[in-house]
């Protein structure tokens, strides 16, 4: 399916099923966000990476206008529905402030493997553990897909951008797994640096022996 859709371009990836905050200011997306709310309609978020507009973003629905403000300035809750891949982006829209895009959808595989999802799950949470920061994720672990996990796998950016546009889960999957498996000893090494450093200046009580 090919369609039109209004675009709100941010240095961001969104994934599908991500729940999106947003605080709308600029008059163009004033007028963007107004108009899905009243036409019960989504919009997207394609990835801005190094000033450019990428081919790939998420369309996201709002499910709630947590505040509005005096000066039409909004607080919204959204959703990420898709991913679409864009096909021309359409900078000038008759009557309105905001940009546009013709896109597609591209076919998006869900099935899984269980044990490799428990692998990618556990070299998280050594992730997290090493870095000592605690993360919740949103579902039982057996409901959790790769989009649910890739933000808390110290994913880059550049990164997040390219699982954005895996297209199997299972590729997904093993994208994070590779990239866990790099990190993990990485940050290990590091945790071992800082602690040599911290011996450094204190007292140690050392001994070679036969010497």
């Amino acid at each position: 399916m090919t369609n039109f859709i209004p675009i709100f371009p941010l240095g961001i990836v969104v994934y599908p099923g991500e729940q999106l905050n947003l605080h709308i200011f600029e008059p163009r997306y004033k007028q963007l966000v107004s108009e899905c709310i009243q036409n019960n309609k989504p919009f997207g978020i394609p990835a801005v990476i190094d000033k450019k507009v990428n081919e790939f973003g998420t369309l996201v629905e709002i499910t709630d206008v947590e505040k509005r403000y005096d000066n039409g300035e909004m607080d919204i809750k959204t959703k990420g529905l898709k991913v679409f891949r864009i096909l021309e982006i359409i900078r000038e829209v008759p009557d309105k402030l905001y940009a546009g895009a013709i896109v597609n959808y591209p076919e998006n595989h869900q099935r899984t493997n269980r044990n490799l999802q428990k692998q990618v799950l556990t070299a998280v949470r050594e992730l997290h553990q090493i870095l000592q920061v605690s993360k919740s994720f949103p579902r039982a672990d057996e409901q959790l897909h790769a989009y649910d996990i890739a933000h808390h796998a110290g994913l880059s950016l550049q990164e997040e951008y390219e699982l954005l546009h895996l297209f199997q889960e299972l590729q997904r999957l093993e994208y994070l797994k590779r990239h866990l498996n790099k990190v993990i000893p990485m940050m290990m090494e590091m945790e071992r640096l800082k602690d040599r450093v911290k011996l450094n200046g204190h007292f140690r009580n050392l001994s070679v022996d036969n010497f």
